[in-house]
């Protein structure tokens, strides 16, 4: 079960965005990138779950390599489901920071470790993604025989090209095609993340719980982007996700990209935030109540009661009373807040609650009227990148190359005197 309170608004203002509802939908079908409301096959299921009953029989543990949306939904999904401190079975996540620290310590780890490795890339020319790949690599060579690595390695991308495609064809190892209509932050309910996920979670349940969301939350999903419109023409420049639950705190990562990375384009769109409760509630619930106005929020509330107890009371309970407290007190205040309550967290309802985000953050693109389901910024830095480490085809010629690197030594000797 999923309820949605949402905000009262200006109705002027709000039906203004309403109204365009025909349009957006049209938009939305004939965009070519909606490949995440076809149906998962079956087929591929079933193939991820014998891989993962292979993995869980040879390995310690899953190493997968990825960033941005070939990282974070699995992760999030997975830290969801699995125990704060016992997983299911360990899954390691690389590939999402370029840390000596941190790759050498995981690294160190996986030296006396059985393990298999997932590469996910959409283009395969991730660089970073490549780096923590190669190093991984060569502790795999030191570990394992070639013919081993075949079976251990495998390799989730495009069908045609890049290195990770060319790797495929030259060694022969188990892949899978992440098709051309679907980006990386709408793949969550994909063959880029259903193999990581199966380790702790029903992955047909979540199917089913998404496919139900896409056919029965379509016109809530709407009416949440129409408040979210809305609420940014009243003034309303930053939206503050927040979960009274340790385990959504890479749920709402998730989040922060999928609603960042489609509406921030073209000096437009809601900047996503997200609070934990009641954690922040004592470092930024005194700025959200009393601050710069600018802020509204969307709680996700979670009814389910354990029997844990403090003094007889059960401690989920109080819990919500405290965000029922707050949800009070921060709209006695003009802060605009959306209440998404679930029953309980299970793959049925996760699923639905990912589908109607999904279908939010595309349709809110539109109403922002930018392309939902590109991210020029982020192929900008990378192609920057590329130039300043000198990658073959990315170099800048004479003067454009001088004038670039007088700039970042310009700004660095800058940031020393300041």
């Amino acid at each position: 079960m999923i309820k949605f309170d949402l905000a009262k608004l200006d109705n002027d203002i709000f039906n203004k965005n309403i109204n365009r509802k025909e349009e957006i939908y049209e938009k939305f079908n004939n965009s070519g990138m909606i490949g995440w409301t076809r149906d998962v096959d079956k087929k591929l299921v079933s193939t991820i779950l014998e891989l993962r009953d292979e993995i869980m029989t040879e390995a310690d543990c899953l190493v997968v390599i990825g960033i941005g949306g070939s990282y974070l939904g699995s992760c999030a999904l997975n830290r969801l489901f699995n125990g704060y401190y016992k997983d299911k079975f360990r899954v390691i996540y690389l590939g999402n920071n370029l840390s000596s620290g941190y790759i050498s310590e995981t690294l160190e780890y996986l030296k006396d470790k059985n393990f298999y490795v997932n590469v996910i890339s959409k283009t395969g020319t991730t660089m970073e993604v490549d780096i923590n790949y190669q190093l991984v690599k060569e502790l795999m060579k030191s570990k394992y025989s070639l013919e081993e690595m075949k079976k251990r390695i495998i390799i989730t991308t495009n069908s045609d090209t890049g290195k990770l495609r060319d790797e495929v064809r030259e060694y022969g190892y188990r892949s899978f095609v992440i098709d051309d209509d679907i980006g990386g932050r709408y793949s969550l309910i994909t063959v880029g993340h259903l193999l990581p996920m199966a380790f702790s979670l029903d992955i047909e349940k979540l199917i089913n719980g998404y496919r139900d969301g896409l056919k029965s939350l379509k016109d809530m999903a709407y009416t949440y982007a129409c408040s979210r419109r809305s609420l940014f023409d009243m003034g309303k420049y930053i939206e503050n996700y927040s979960v009274y639950e340790e385990k959504f705190n890479y749920y709402l990562e998730w989040l922060k990209q999928l609603f960042g990375e489609t509406e921030g384009k073209d000096e437009k769109g809601i900047f996503p935030v997200s609070t934990i409760g009641t954690r922040d509630l004592h470092s930024l619930g005194q700025f959200i109540q009393e601050g710069n106005p600018i802020i509204f929020e969307t709680f996700i509330k979670i009814l389910e009661v354990t029997d844990f107890k403090y003094k007889s009371k059960s401690l989920d309970d109080i819990n919500n009373l405290v965000l029922d407290s707050v949800v009070l007190a921060h709209s006695s205040n003009n802060t605009f807040c959306n209440v998404i309550t679930i029953d309980k967290i299970n793959e049925e309802n996760i699923g639905k609650l990912s589908a109607f985000f999904m279908m939010s953050a595309a349709y809110s693109g539109y109403l922002f009227d930018v392309e939902p389901f590109n991210q020029p910024g982020v192929e900008k830095y990378k192609k920057n990148m590329f130039r300043l480490l000198g990658k073959p085809g990315y170099e800048e010629k004479g003067e454009a190359k001088k004038e670039a690197l007088e700039k970042l030594k310009k700004g660095r000797r800058k940031k020393k005197t300041e």
